[in-house]
């Protein structure tokens, strides 16, 4: 009796862990299923991300007579060139904009719609280096720029004549503009110039060529040419420099200073003079004379 009891506990013990496990195993089951429908909606969500977020967000390009990137063109005085900047990968319409350096190039209402152009005309030596920019008018971050490269050869300018007195320091300033850049030489009557490293000095910048000479002398005089040698063609310019004779200067201050001694000195001696006329005047009057009645 006490064995069946024992067994029949021991069945019901079993039975329990057995609906246990099968409860852990569907609670699992479920667990696991829900993950899983999480996941598949996580991957649903960020699949529909993927489809369309490149047609709401796809970067428009902008272009420049068919270049994607910043580049120079080209060009010489006089020419004329026309920049044409497109919208690439666009959805919409898109306004552009055109900027010289830092200004705003005006443009037609028919001209800022996906395609711009401008047009660049009597390009002249000042325009090298201006740079031209389209932006993309919702975002200004989206542009692309050309830089003007104006091949010329070179220009001098200066004072072509100068008189200096002997002994003066004087200026020879040559200047120059060039594209590529020259190669500057001075020259004085038609030979290359001996420089003196306490009489000459050259300087040159971007823009000039400048020679100065210490202390003049009457050997300076003559003529002095700047030439600028580039691979387009050389140029020369000539400075003509007259030395006179050194002036003899009056001191001025020392004459000035000795008329005034002078004057003073006089106005002292007027004065001592009167006074003594004027004592001895008094000595002629007699003080004790009484006038007759």
């Amino acid at each position: 009796m006490r064995n069946r009891q024992k067994e029949g506990s021991q069945t019901k013990v079993q039975n329990q862990l057995h609906y246990f496990s099968l409860s852990r195993s569907y609670f699992n089951s479920l667990k696991m299923a829900w993950n899983s429908s999480v996941v598949m909606q996580m991957g649903r969500f960020l699949l529909l991300v993927i489809l369309f977020l490149p047609r709401e967000m796809t970067s428009s390009v902008l272009t420049v007579n068919g270049k994607t990137e910043n580049y120079i063109l080209d060009t010489t005085p006089g020419s004329q060139v026309s920049l044409i900047c497109a919208v690439q990968n666009h959805t919409r319409e898109e306004e552009l904009l055109w900027y010289r350096e830092e200004g705003r190039v005006d443009l037609k209402s028919g001209n800022k719609i996906n395609s711009s152009s401008v047009c660049v005309s009597s390009i002249s030596e000042n325009d090298n280096g201006i740079s031209f920019t389209c932006r993309l008018g919702r975002d200004p971050s989206v542009s692309i720029s050309v830089a003007l490269n104006v091949i010329f050869p070179p220009l001098l300018s200066g004072n072509n004549f100068q008189t200096v007195e002997e002994g003066s320091n004087v200026k020879l300033v040559c200047s120059v503009k060039a594209n590529p850049q020259a190669q500057m030489m001075w020259y004085k009557n038609s030979s290359l110039l001996d420089l003196e490293k306490s009489h000459h000095q050259i300087q040159q910048t971007s823009e000039s060529f400048q020679l100065s000479i210490t202390k003049v002398e009457k050997s300076d005089n003559g003529t002095y040419t700047c030439t600028a040698k580039s691979s387009l063609q050389t140029e020369s310019l000539d400075f003509h420099l007259i030395v006179k004779d050194k002036t003899v200067s009056v001191p001025v201050e020392p004459i000035i200073a000795a008329c005034v001694v002078i004057f003073l000195t006089l106005c002292f001696g007027l004065v001592a003079r009167r006074k003594k006329i004027m004592e001895l005047c008094m000595k002629d009057k007699d003080p004790h004379r009484e006038t007759a009645l």
